[in-house]
């Protein structure tokens, strides 16, 4: 690479976030919206973590798993907003190559075990419907705590590979991302080798993490559904369905925006950036914000005790 037509490239030191390309002066606009959705989402989570550690009849299979899902919210919003409002208000778009790289880390394995806790709570409604006398013998403290910390074992491991992908690759066509965080494949397409494998693997494990999780959930709500239609009357049916509504309606926030995001960016080649920046952005903002509201609207003992 000597020659006069050729640039020599390096591993930068530090990249430069653009933010959202295009609505450059209409940043500080933007950032009213997201900023009040992180706070939203960090007032409600702590408010659900506050309001279960100090009500006993709270103290439950659901509420535990309802609680690693308040954790897992504010660990996701807190690891792009920061950074963004920084961007947005004080124009610091620098981030440090590392920094990008453990940015990229947890946004990623906490969306997976956010994923993975959802799976787990809808196991927890089917053993609630389908086995209601064993309910509190299948899952018990230690039970829940081992399918926690398996779910948070599965993303730390199978998305451990992306940011050392990442940084494997030796050269770079320029160190500017146009977008709001470290996003994988936005960091990848700048490199200027061979990104199959990274792609590849990056693609593959958000079909597998999220394929393995919706399929577990959609067997789990099909059982629940032949133990609903089985019960005497209406009103039980209605009665017992209901119990499953705040989580139906979590994990409508959770995967639709998810798959929009994820299928826009791969497949969506004529979307404007912009538009691809956005829905990435609140694909990772909205549900922080919605489930402690809905879980707060949804549960009797929750709504009593805000």
């Amino acid at each position: 690479m000597s020659d006069s037509n050729t640039t020599d490239y390096t591993n930068p030191s530090t990249f430069i976030l653009l933010g959202i390309p295009g609505l450059e002066v209409a940043h500080v606009w933007i950032s009213i919206p997201f900023c009040s959705m992180y706070v939203i989402a960090v007032l409600g989570n702590f408010s659900i973590l506050c309001i279960v550690k100090m009500t006993p009849i709270l103290h439950g299979p659901m509420c535990y798993f309802l609680c690693m899902l308040a954790v897992t919210d504010l660990a996701l919003s807190t690891s792009i907003l920061p950074k963004m409002l920084s961007i947005f208000w004080f124009n610091s778009r620098e981030i440090d190559f590392s920094a990008c790289l453990t940015q990229m880390y947890f946004i990623h394995c906490f969306s997976a075990v956010e994923s993975g806790i959802l799976a787990a709570m809808a196991f927890d409604r089917y053993v609630a419907i389908c086995h209601p006398l064993r309910h509190s013998t299948i899952l018990t403290n230690p039970v829940v705590a081992k399918i926690g910390f398996a779910v948070l074992l599965r993303s730390s491991i199978l998305v451990l590979p992306n940011p050392f992908l990442v940084r494997w690759c030796p050269y770079y066509r320029t160190s500017i991302i146009p977008h709001t965080y470290c996003e994988h494949i936005a960091v990848v397409k700048l490199a200027c080798t061979d990104i199959s494998a990274s792609n590849y693997y990056g693609l593959s494990l958000a079909f597998f993490i999220t394929g393995l999780d919706v399929a577990f959930i959609t067997v789990s709500y099909i059982q629940i559904l032949r133990a609903v239609l089985g019960l005497p009357t209406k009103d039980a049916q209605l009665k017992t369905f209901g119990t499953c509504s705040s989580h139906l309606c979590v994990i409508l926030t959770f995967y639709i925006p998810a798959l929009f995001s994820i299928l826009t960016h791969r497949f969506g080649h004529n979307v404007a950036l912009h538009f691809h920046v956005l829905s990435a952005n609140v694909y990772l903002l909205v549900p922080p914000m919605l489930n402690p509201i809905i879980y707060g609207m949804r549960t009797k003992q929750i709504r009593d005790r805000l």
